[in-house]
């Protein structure tokens, strides 16, 4: 039986992307495709890639600055420190350790999550656990990624997708009936085939032979990906919904993963909301993966669409393959 001490909210965001913007313009000029296609298969206009000399830790560090500063939280007061990435500097020391230095947020515990664009949903699942049994009262969750290094760009199918960035949230104790209400998460390992970079660990080694082969980048199966998005990204909203005892009608905004436009139009008509409550960013992101919702959260947060006392539902999925989703009310 789970004991709660305390409700688990997020106190404040923030988000960073590299100031490099990448036109669907810009990639007709390295890729066989048009602005068209790709607008219209998934409502993205434009990415951010980060130049050389800026890492996933930098991104982390400057989002993370933005939460510490709304929520009123010192680096120091930090209890721990989450960063959800698929693309870190490097294997070893974790991000965690990197931006837990940068920050000086000396007496926090840090790991890093692997849960693709899923990770950052996942993250904040966990430090809510952390929170509610009264472990920690900080907890700093970061989701983001540099996937424009892990891209093949005579790949036209993928490299078009996807973008840099890193969105943060600081999760605290929130009066009763505030905060994270309903949770859900979950896997299907048999799907990993279809969204994969082969030569990114032990068993094929990123050599010079596999980067020929194009084995240090990212594959997908798109078709397979997109059916099991459209499935799951409703039905992991709709799980969390019923856990939380709130019916969809309640729903002030959803908040979801921003991999398609189609997909994220599939998710709000199978909870019946109306577009206007749903938050949309691709146009200007693309996908970026684990940092794709805390970045929209950030967004949404400051643009007055999010307001105490709101229903709020994140959503997402990701490679694993992998789903989660949480409805709160914003404190």
């Amino acid at each position: 039986m789970k004991v709660k001490l305390n409700g688990a909210g997020i106190l404040g965001t923030g988000h960073c992307v590299p100031h490099n913007i990448v036109t669907n313009a810009d990639m007709e000029k390295i890729v066989d495709t048009s602005d068209e296609w790709i607008s219209t298969r998934t409502g993205i206009k434009q990415r951010h890639f980060a130049p050389e000399g800026v890492n996933t830790s930098d991104l982390c560090t400057e989002a993370a600055r933005q939460a510490l500063e709304q929520s009123g939280t010192a680096a120091e007061d930090l209890d721990l420190i989450i960063v959800c990435t698929l693309t870190p500097d490097m294997t070893i020391p974790s991000a965690a350790c990197i931006v837990q230095a940068n920050l000086g947020a000396k007496n926090a515990a840090v790991f890093d999550l692997y849960a693709a664009c899923s990770g950052f949903a996942y993250g904040v699942i966990t430090a809510t656990q952390y929170i509610e049994t009264g472990m920690y009262k900080r907890v700093l969750v970061i989701g983001a990624e540099i996937l424009s290094r892990v891209l093949n760009f005579k790949d036209r199918n993928t490299c078009v997708l996807f973008g840099d960035g890193a969105g943060a949230a600081v999760l605290g104790p929130v009066p009763e009936g505030y905060g994270i209400l309903g949770m859900d998460m979950g896997a299907d390992g048999n799907g990993g085939k279809y969204l994969n970079i082969p030569a990114s660990g032990t068993a094929v080694l990123p050599t010079d032979e596999a980067r020929e082969k194009g084995l240090t980048y990212v594959h997908m199966d798109g078709k397979e990906v997109y059916k099991f998005a459209v499935k799951v990204m409703g039905q992991t909203a709709e799980k969390a919904l019923e856990r939380a005892g709130i019916d969809k009608s309640e729903i002030d905004i959803l908040v979801p993963h921003q991999a398609n436009i189609r997909i994220i139009q599939s998710a709000a008509k199978r909870l019946d909301l109306p577009m206007e409550k749903v938050f949309v960013n691709i146009d200007k992101y693309a996908n970026t993966s684990g940092a794709s919702i805390p970045i929209a959260l950030d967004e949404a947060h400051r643009e007055g669409r999010i307001k105490r006392g709101d229903i709020v539902v994140l959503t997402g999925f990701g490679a694993g393959l992998t789903w989660a989703g949480m409805v709160m009310k914003w404190y």
